[in-house]
Parts: C-alpha cells; sequence; structure tokens
C-alpha cells in the first residue's frame, strides 16, 4: 500500500510539474509574441487588388511585417482599411507613408512603407487605439489617374466640333496647295529674283564696307593734323585769355572809376540828351508846316487871285 501511495504523489506531482511548464510556455509565448511585433492601420483611399491577409509589409525594400486584416471602413466603404503587424524594433516614425506596391509587373502586391526621418519622433499607440499610418497615391494609380486624364482630354479635343474643324482645314491646305502648284513657274521666278536681289545686297554691302574702310583711313591719317591745330587754337585762346585778364588788371582803376563816377554821370546827360531830341522834333515840325514863317519870321506871300 505505501509503494501504490508513493507512485500517486509522484504522477499528481509530475502531472502539476507538467501543467505548470505549459502554463508558462503559453505565458512567455504570448509575451514575446506581444513584444516582439507592433500592430498599425493603414487606410487606403484605392481599390487594394491583389493585396491579401498575410501578405508581406517591407519597409524601404526590406520585410518587416505581414498585413493581418483586410476590410472596408465603416463611415466610407470606398477606403480600404489594412491592419498590418510590424515588427517592434522597425523605426516607423510619424512622417512614414504607406503605399502598395507590386513584385514585377505581374507579381504579387505588397504594402511598401517609406520616409521617416531621423529627427522625426517615432509613431506610438495612445491608449488602446492602433496607430495609422498614411498613406500616398501608389504608381499604378497614379498611371490611372493619368491615363483617365489623357482620355478625358482626347474626348475633348476629338469632340464633333473639333474634327470638323479640322476637316476643314485640311481642305483649306489641299486648296492652298493646289494654288501653289498652279502657280510653279511664278513662284520659281520670285525665288530667281529674290536670290538676285540678295546678291546685289551683298554687293552693296561689300562696297559699302569698302568705302567705310576707306573713310576710316583718311580719317586716322588726318588725325593727327587735326589734334595739332586742336592744340594750337586752345593755346591761342588760353593766350587770349591771359592777355585780357592782364589787360584787366591793368585798367581795374580806370574801369572802376568808371563805374562809380562816369555812371553816375550818365544819366543826366541821358536826361539833357533826351530834351534835346524834344526840341529838335519840335522845331522840325513848325520848320515842316511853315517853313518862310520859321525862316523870315513873318507870314508867307499871299498868292494873288485874280477875281
Amino acid at each position: 500500500m505505501e509503494t501504490k501511495a508513493n507512485y500517486v504523489l509522484i504522477g499528481a506531482f509530475t502531472l502539476l510539474v507538467a501543467t505548470a511548464m505549459l502554463l508558462f510556455g503559453l505565458w512567455a509565448a504570448k509575451y514575446s509574441s506581444d513584444r516582439s511585433w507592433q500592430a498599425y492601420h493603414v487606410v487606403f483611399d484605392e481599390p487594394v487588388t491583389g493585396l491579401t491577409e498575410g501578405g508581406v509589409v517591407q519597409y524601404n525594400g526590406i520585410a518587416v511585417g505581414t498585413v493581418d486584416s483586410l476590410a472596408l471602413a465603416p463611415q466610407d466603404p470606398r477606403r480600404v482599411v489594412a491592419r498590418i503587424r510590424v515588427g517592434a524594433e522597425v523605426p516607423v516614425k510619424v512622417d512614414t507613408r504607406a503605399k502598395l506596391s507590386m513584385t514585377g509587373l505581374t507579381g504579387a502586391t505588397f504594402i511598401q512603407l517609406t520616409g521617416g526621418s531621423p529627427d522625426a519622433p517615432r509613431l506610438l499607440p495612445e491608449g488602446d487605439e492602433v496607430p495609422v499610418i498614411l498613406t500616398e497615391a501608389s504608381a499604378l494609380q497614379n498611371i490611372a489617374d493619368t491615363a483617365n486624364r489623357l482620355v478625358a482630354r482626347l474626348d475633348e479635343v476629338l469632340s464633333d466640333e473639333n474634327v470638323e474643324r479640322i476637316a476643314n482645314t485640311l481642305e483649306n491646305v489641299e486648296a492652298m496647295t493646289g494654288a501653289i502648284a498652279g502657280q510653279r513657274e511664278d513662284l520659281a521666278a520670285l525665288i530667281r529674283n529674290s536670290r538676285e536681289a540678295s546678291t546685289k545686297l551683298v554687293e552693296a554691302v561689300e562696297t559699302s564696307n569698302r568705302a567705310m574702310t576707306g573713310i576710316e583711313r583718311e580719317f586716322v591719317d588726318k588725325l593727327p593734323g587735326l589734334v595739332n591745330r586742336l592744340d594750337a587754337t586752345l593755346a591761342r585762346i588760353d593766350s587770349a585769355a591771359g592777355n585780357a585778364d592782364a589787360i584787366l588788371g591793368e585798367n581795374r582803376n580806370a574801369i572802376n572809376s568808371f563805374a562809380n563816377d562816369g555812371l553816375a554821370q550818365l544819366g543826366p546827360t541821358l536826361a539833357e540828351l533826351r530834351s534835346l531830341v524834344r526840341d529838335l522834333r519840335r522845331i522840325s515840325d513848325r520848320f515842316d508846316s511853315n517853313p518862310a514863317r520859321y525862316l523870315l519870321g513873318r507870314e508867307a506871300p499871299k498868292e494873288f487871285d485874280p477875281e
């Protein structure tokens, strides 16, 4: 009986230790899983064709996580919310951006993370909320948008009205081409005349250049003589100015005397001359009106007038 009791105790202890170790292992695995991964939400404003759950998440071309789930946004079904799981050591910053990429032209679609400046802070969760990584349009979306814009512009360019205008323009071009073909001889004559005129113009330009060259050479030859004459003339002017200055210096007293005394006497002299001119004008008037009386001092004899 004692041997059987020992076996029961040993078995119970073994089961208890195994259960504890299993629980510890599960707890450690869950703790390790929670500590080594970080969840993020990525909201796309475009279709995520080809992206599946379990897809790869890359950061600058390096695989750093996987896609946990894909779902439509409850408030806006035009948007797609992707929940991704990234390694906790991956430096996801607030300026990190996500976009759809494709391996080659026909490969699998995955999420590509780019950006993240060194000075930007880490993107961390606030409370129980999962942080959101902002997105940017993918290359495929840019190509699709560009293609849509090109198609819309082509539709505007190739409207019925523009097609009619293009047809009219082609008709006008054809008519003008026919008219030019009909006047081929006149155009040939015009071209010949233009060629002759250009030849004569070249000759005239060459003649003008030769004439200008001759004029410039003659001017250069005469320039020293002109300079010498100019120097002589300037010397004479300088000498005359010196002589005038000397004359003014020698006669400065006479000039000052004339300015002070002569000008003072000039006023009364002018007044007497003005009075003399008035007297002469009166004498002239009297002489013109009755010269005999003025000269003889009597009346002029009256002419006999027979009755």
